[in-house]
């Protein structure tokens, strides 16, 4: 399968231009959906090949060569591939979860008038995080970085007719610029001190230069992180992903639960070697980790919009996958990525399709009732919110999540407040997630049901839903048996996490209290909104304030607006006319000028024009004689 590696992201890619090229040629919806689709499938199919591939044989292609990219000086970039087990897992949830959301899409967009412009946007986002995740050097990691960025802004400011979808285009677009701008300096920083961006290199060269702690690995380090912050929507950076929603609910999921925002745990977790190097560095992953997972549950307790919630839901999750990595868990950071790719995607999906059904409503205080309406919506959104919450036993996402929360508190690398973290977060998600689904689909309906999903969007829902259930049985904790195939799948690509003695007999007490944690919160979530809902009004009117401090993210927006956008605004009014205008003005008045006198002398008067060619001769001749010796 070696020989074949270079089509998985090149299929979609080729989607992408056909689409792109015969858009305006009016290709009939059914030809749009096939290209469209089939591309992407056809990559998923080649990716599970190889999977059966490896899991049968052990073997993997890890390295093929397509074309010599450019050559400046002594550094040389091929276009080449790197496929190992770690990407391999990132291509399997890009490709088959993109298939699924593909498909979803011809439904949900039908009656969209650019149809086919979606679905080529769809497919350049796919092929652009294909070559992330399977780049065998940083730079061109780097291109498919950027990739991802644009397409996030095309499908975000997708419906641009309406000026707020064309705003979150634009803040996605620019925030995440920080990101890379840091990403970018870290990558020159590593090609000055190693002498090449090839990933493997670096990670045998950096031990043979540093020593561990030493200053150059820390700041580079830190510089990736910034990169992987501002792409992954994590604190400080994490305010452009609620407003995302702006764009159509299968983008939503696209990028929530198999494309962009995974990319920075994608990045870390494949330049682990150099984290280990940097350990103050990798402190603070799992520090911005612990901050995001917590800020972002509780502002999904306050949202009203369904997909908001959603929003604020991944960015706290992404904060487990960071404060994983940040502890040294790296397999249990990649494993709670896969599991929270099939049931986010699956959330956004089912809500999209409730949204669609009620009139593009999406406010949950304006819904209710859903449950007997849409049955199979609510089956598999509440089988989504299972795994979000980390139901005990019955959910793939317990077995993920549970991982990294008894990890935070038994890796060498944890601490008490990475643990508390981990423990509080999960208990606050419990509430939110419930409360989405009682306010959503339980107590009256508020508004009627206009359309009901068709298959091509049930069947998507019904797949995801089977593996938000059973995907997490491939990696049981000590206590259920201590099935570990996931950690066997890494054993050769990322190192494995280092415990504290005496610890083991701890983790059943551990993952007892943590399940009885989350039946809690489901309790109180029943109890508050459907129960007793007058009490879940009293406590939001006694704690207003609290409240609209949540719903507005923290106030990050309006802190950075006052610290950054109107200072920025300011001087760029009082600079409106500086000197460098004035100089192009300058060099335009003359240009106006000239031409006007100039225009003087086309008259139409034949006398005047002999009369110039005569006084032009004269000149010249009499230039001519007073030079000439």
């Amino acid at each position: 399968m070696k020989d074949f590696l270079w089509l998985i992201p090149t299929l979609p890619f080729l989607g992408a231009c056909i689409l792109i090229i015969s858009g305006n040629a009016n290709l009939p919806r059914r030809a749009v959906s096939i290209v469209g689709c089939g591309s992407v499938g056809a990559a998923a199919i080649l990716t599970i090949v190889i999977m059966i591939d490896f899991l049968t044989t052990g073997q993997i292609p890890e390295y093929t060569v397509i074309v010599n990219w450019f050559s400046v000086d002594n550094l040389s970039v091929p276009i080449a591939l790197h496929l190992d087990t770690l990407s391999l897992v990132f291509v399997f949830v890009i490709t088959f979860v993109g298939f699924l959301i593909h498909v979803y899409s011809i439904e949900f967009m039908h009656h969209d008038e650019s149809f086919a412009r979606f679905f080529a946007y769809l497919n350049l986002f796919v092929s652009a995080m294909l070559m992330l995740v399977l780049a065998d050097s940083l730079i061109l990691m780097y291109l498919g970085w950027e990739g991802v960025g644009l397409c996030s802004y095309l499908l975000i400011g997708f419906w641009y007719e309406e000026e707020k979808n064309g705003y979150a285009a634009r803040k996605a677009f620019i925030i995440t610029r920080i990101g890379d701008t840091a990403l970018a300096v870290g990558l020159f920083m590593l090609f000055a001190e190693l002498g090449t961006l090839r990933i493997q290199d670096i990670l045998t060269l950096a031990p043979q230069q540093w020593a561990t702690g030493s200053t150059t690995p820390v700041t580079i380090c830190l510089l990736l992180l910034g990169g992987a912050v501002g792409k992954s929507a994590q604190f400080p950076l994490q305010t452009w992903l609620p407003d995302a929603m702006a764009g159509p609910s299968p983008v939503s999921a696209l990028i929530h639960a198999a494309t962009m925002v995974t990319a920075g745990v994608y990045l870390i977790a494949r330049m682990n070697g150099l984290y280990v190097l940097a350990p103050q560095a990798q402190l603070w992953v799992g520090i911005v980790g612990a901050i995001t997972l917590l800020i972002a549950g509780c502002s999904a307790l306050t949202q009203y919009d369904l997909k908001r919630v959603l929003a604020y839901s991944t960015i706290s999750q992404i904060g487990y996958m960071f404060l994983a990595l940040g502890i040294g868990a790296w397999s249990s950071a990649v494993f709670h990525f896969m599991i929270h790719a099939f049931f986010k995607a699956l959330l956004f999906l089912a809500a999209g399709a409730v949204i669609m059904a009620l009139h593009h409503e999406h406010d949950m205080f304006k819904m209710g009732g859903l449950r007997k309406q849409m049955p199979a919506v609510f089956a598999t959104f509440l089988i989504g919110s299972a795994s979000l919450a980390a139901l005990p036993l019955i959910s793939a996402g317990f077995y993920s999540k549970d991982q990294i929360i008894w990890l935070s508190f038994a890796s060498q690398q944890s601490n008490i407040w990475f643990f508390l973290a981990a423990v509080v977060g999960a208990f606050i998600t419990a509430i939110y997630t419930f409360r989405m689904v009682f306010l959503t689909f339980y107590g009256e309906a508020k508004t009627s049901v206009s359309h009901m999903p068709g298959n091509l969007i049930t069947q998507p829902l019904v797949i995801l839903a089977v593996l938000a259930l059973f995907a997490g049985f491939i990696e049981l904790p000590h206590t259920f048996g201590h099935v570990t195939l996931f950690s066997d799948l890494f054993s050769t690509t990322l190192p494995p996490v280092t415990l504290r003695p005496n610890v083991e007999s701890h983790e059943w007490i551990i993952q007892t209290s943590t399940g009885l944690l989350t039946l809690v919160g489901i309790a109180m979530a029943y109890y508050f909104y459907v129960i007793q809902p007058k009490i879940a009004d009293d406590i939001h009117a006694s704690t207003i304030e609290t409240h609209r401090f949540w719903y507005a993210g923290w106030r990050f927006d309006s802190l950075y607006d006052a610290i950054i956008v109107k200072p920025i605004l300011f001087f760029a009014r009082v600079n409106k006319h500086d000197f460098i205008d004035k100089l192009y003005s300058a060099l335009v008045e003359l240009s106006e000028m000239m031409s006007a006198l100039f225009s003087r002398s086309q008259n139409g008067i034949l006398r005047w024009y002999i009369m110039g060619i005569v006084a032009g001769a004269v000149i010249i001749i009499t230039f001519t004689l007073i030079i000439t010796p």
